[in-house]
């Protein structure tokens, strides 16, 4: 570590580690290096034992370029190393660390080093999730040993703002999700089918992401039943890794006869692939059970791609507000219904609109700034 006093010292998953957690730490150094500030990064050399993470791999295929390297210093799970850990940071003397946390699991090895770092340093946490989606009784438990260690609480979403401040008394900033830098431009939808194979007279929905359970896809499958969308020139590609048996969603499709207009790809993707998935598709669907934020919102917004959201808090918010798409009920009627809307011509046209004027307030120099204000006075 450089003898160099930095500014920000920031913990959590990044390069190797790949998703949009780890992208996004990079974009945070990135930009606070060209708002004059001095960083360094911190991840881990162990995360998640194998036996607890659903993936297929927790590293990046691809070197992230011109990434601010990452000292892979956190043992997440081996309590003997935190100290060090904890030592080591005391010595850098970092005016600020930055605790990224999106899942209780975190809570021991962030309350732990935290708690022995010197009282001059200040602890933040920039935080995805509050409350799990797939939920423990001991969530709230964790939240609350790692919480009580932190100074302040920074977000990306007023729904993870209010399960926050309905948790602890603590200085609460409530920012917004950016569009990451790091994509890759929009191409052609005309290009971008041909690359895919895909048919370019069909109307396309595309689910992108992680595929759990809250996220809802059963309902996106069953409104392609709907007699709307059954036997029209409809078509869902589902693409992304799933965290849960594939056959929950392969077998509701052969049972409902939908082998011609929903598509499964299991696969995680590249930067590359995310530019013809999302320059080939017509419309985003995120339909949720649960949800405080998404990382898919802004890929669709860059992508300038409608987008049809569960009406829930966190994920409806920037819907709504920019006006980019429709909120809907969680159920396969209202869904297939907000998919005709969204596809009529005039509909389209204004919400490509709204996105392309909406996106200019998303980017990460706007958010940095704010986040950086909000935490000088602290």
């Amino acid at each position: 570590m450089s003898n160099t006093n930095i500014d920000y010292l920031i913990l959590g998953p990044a390069a190797p580690f790949r998703g949009g957690i780890s992208d996004t730490q990079h974009e945070l150094a990135s930009h606070l290096v060209q708002l004059g500030k001095r960083v360094e990064l911190l991840t881990f050399s162990k995360l998640y034992p194998n036996l607890l993470f659903p993936g297929k791999t927790q590293k990046r295929a691809t070197h992230l370029s011109d990434a601010l390297e990452a000292r892979p210093l956190i043992h997440a799970y081996n309590p003997l190393q935190w100290k060090k850990v904890s030592r080591l940071i005391n010595k850098q003397k970092p005016r600020c660390v930055i605790f990224r946390y999106y899942t209780p699991f975190l809570a021991p090895v962030y309350s732990r080093i935290a708690k022995s770092l010197d009282p001059e340093i200040k602890r933040i946490a920039l935080v995805d999730n509050w409350i799990p989606h797939e939920k423990r009784f001991w969530d709230h438990g964790l939240n609350l040993l790692f919480g009580k260690q932190m100074h302040a609480f920074t977000t990306l979403s007023s729904g993870v703002a209010s399960q926050i401040k309905s948790t602890l008394e603590a200085p609460v900033w409530e920012g917004f999700h950016p569009i990451n830098t790091h994509l890759l431009p929009p191409i052609s939808k005309v290009k971008a089918r041909e690359q895919l194979g895909w048919d370019p007279s069909q109307n396309i929905v595309l689910f992108f992401g992680l595929i759990r359970e809250y996220k809802g896809v059963e309902l996106l499958i069953q409104a392609f039943h709907q007699p709307e969308l059954k036997d029209r020139n409809f078509v869902l590609k589902i693409v992304g890794e799933c965290y849960e048996n594939p056959s929950k969603y392969t077998d509701l499709v052969e049972r409902l006869e939908l082998q011609n207009s929903v598509h499964f790809d299991f696969e995680f993707k590249s930067e590359k692939e995310i530019q013809h998935l999302f320059s080939a598709c017509d419309l985003v669907a995120q339909t949720y059970h649960t949800a405080t934020q998404s990382g898919v919102t802004p890929m669709a917004y860059f992508y300038k791609k409608p987008l049809l959201v569960s009406d829930i808090e966190g994920l409806n918010s920037p819907i709504k507000k920019d006006q980019t798409g429709l909120c809907v009920q969680k159920n396969p009627q209202a869904i297939a219904e907000g998919i005709i809307q969204l596809f009529d011509s005039k509909t389209m046209t204004k919400t490509i609109e709204n996105l392309a004027k909406a996106k200019e307030n998303y980017g990460w120099s706007k958010w940095v700034k704010e986040w950086d204000h909000f935490i000088q006075k602290i």
